[in-house]
C-alpha cells in the first residue's frame, strides 16, 4: 500500500523513499489486466477512463475482486475508482462464478472481458436508451 514497511528492509528502506501508488486496489484482488479507454461507443465521460479485470482471491476468509473496475483520473490524481461490471462474486455466499482476467478495445469500442473460471470472453457494449 506505499505505507507499510518491509520487516526486512523497512529500515534500511523506507516507505518516504519511494512513490505511493496512486490508487489501492486491495489485498489479493488480484489487478490481471488494465486497459484505457480510448474509444468511441461508450459515452464521452467514459474516454480516457482505467479499466481493471481484477481476478480476485483465492485465499481470503472473505473474498475480494472479482469484477472490473474504473479509474478516472485528472492530470496523475485518482478522481475516482467504482465497479463497471460486477456481479461474478455471490458476496452473500462469497461463492465466485467467474474471474476476470484481461480486457481488449475492440476497434467498434466495445470491451472484450476474458474469464478463465467460466471459460469464456464476454462482449461489454453500449447502447442508447430510446
Amino acid at each position: 500500500q506505499g505505507d507499510l514497511p518491509d520487516p526486512e528492509f523497512g529500515e534500511v528502506h523506507p516507505c518516504e523513499d519511494f512513490t505511493a501508488p496512486a490508487q489501492n486496489l486491495g489485498p489479493h484482488t488480484a489487478p490481471l489486466g488494465i486497459e484505457f479507454y480510448t474509444g468511441n461507443q461508450f459515452p464521452e465521460e467514459y474516454r480516457n477512463m482505467i479499466f481493471i479485470a481484477e481476478h480476485g482471491s483465492w485465499n481470503r476468509s472473505k473474498k475480494i475482486g472479482y469484477r472490473v473496475m474504473m479509474l478516472e483520473l485528472d492530470g496523475n490524481e485518482v478522481t475516482s475508482y467504482k465497479p463497471f461490471a460486477d456481479g461474478w462474486l455471490d458476496e452473500e455466499k462469497d461463492k465466485a462464478w467467474g474471474r476476470p482476467v484481461d480486457l481488449e478495445l475492440l476497434p467498434d469500442g466495445s470491451i472484450l472481458v476474458s474469464d478463465d473460471y467460466a471459460d469464456v470472453i464476454y462482449r461489454i457494449y453500449y447502447e442508447a436508451a430510446d
